[in-house]
C-alpha cells in the first residue's frame, strides 16, 4: 500500500469533514407548551446548562423563535425526532425545525 496515497484519502476525508453543510435546529415558540417543559428540553435534548436553557427558553418566548444548537444534517434530523418525541409524550404542541446555516 503507498503511504502518500493513503494519506492523501485521509486529508480528502478530513476536508469534506470540515465542510459539511451544518444546521441550526430552531425551537418555534407557541401557546400552549410550558416554559418548564421548554427548558426541560433544552437541557436534555440540546444539553444546556440549566442557566443557558432558561435564557434560550426567554429569547424563544419573547422573538417567536430559538436557536437551540448548529449541527450536522443527521445529528439536527435525530435532536428534531428527539423533540417531536418528547413533545407528544408530554402532549405539548412544541415544534423544532432546521435551517441551514
Amino acid at each position: 500500500m503507498d503511504y502518500r496515497y493513503d494519506q492523501e484519502l485521509n486529508l480528502e476525508n478530513e476536508e469534506e469533514t470540515l465542510h459539511l453543510k451544518r444546521y441550526k435546529v430552531i425551537l418555534l415558540n407557541d401557546d400552549f407548551t410550558s416554559m418548564d417543559f421548554v427548558v426541560e428540553v433544552l437541557v436534555n435534548v440540546f444539553n444546556h446548562e440549566l442557566d443557558d436553557a432558561i435564557n434560550i427558553m426567554l429569547k424563544i418566548h419573547r422573538n417567536g423563535r430559538g436557536v437551540c444548537g448548529v449541527y450536522v444534517y443527521e445529528i439536527a434530523e435525530t435532536k428534531i425526532a428527539q423533540v417531536n418525541q418528547m413533545a407528544k409524550e408530554n402532549e405539548f404542541p412544541l415544534k423544532a425545525i432546521m435551517e441551514e446555516e
